[in-house]
């Protein structure tokens, strides 16, 4: 009954769709297209290829490491590796978990999602035994707070990179 129900949900749902096209409520879609099936669309918008900068692990200068394995990487932006191997508290700045370029990092560089990191500093914060870590608004303010951090490591697309941070890379396992 409930299979019966989300089915027919569904093709309603797309129903209105194509009818919202049609009657040009997504004109630049109508007018770029000549579309009048969603399905078109879809076809249209994912054929699209928009270039995106790579991003890359950033570090502050003082920060003695110039290479990490996956896990690691995982172990720091997880909130749970504390020090660096000097002894040097880490600092983890990460931007706002709804960013594209936070959860382009996630995916690409730690190879988990952006909620599951989300996930793992919840529990940490609410159970009691770990902070989360420090968000910034901008890529540019975390440019900024890694290179006067000491013990930072946040990441920056390649168009934001400077001389005054230093690039981690991820080793392969």
């Amino acid at each position: 009954m409930a299979d019966t129900f989300f089915r027919h949900r569904y093709r309603r749902q797309r129903r209105l769709e194509c009818m919202r096209i049609e009657r040009g409520h997504f004109p630049f879609l109508r007018l770029a297209l000549g579309a009048r099936r969603i399905g078109q669309v879809v076809l249209f918008l994912t054929s699209v290829v928009t270039h995106a900068a790579a991003l890359e692990i950033t570090a502050n200068q003082d920060v003695g490491v110039r290479e990490l394995d996956l896990t690691t990487a995982r172990l720091i932006f997880g909130m749970r590796l504390l020090k660096w191997p000097d002894g040097t508290p880490v600092r983890v700045f990460v931007l706002e978990g709804d960013s594209d370029i936070h959860q382009r990092f996630a995916k690409e560089k730690l190879q988990v999602f952006a909620y599951q990191l989300q996930q793992a500093w919840d529990r940490l914060v609410f159970s009691g035994t770990g902070q989360a870590p420090n968000q910034v608004a901008t890529v540019e303010e975390m440019r900024k707070r890694v290179t006067m951090t000491p013990g930072a490591i946040g990441y920056l697309p390649d168009d934001y990179l400077r001389d005054d941070v230093s690039i981690i890379e991820i080793k392969a396992q």
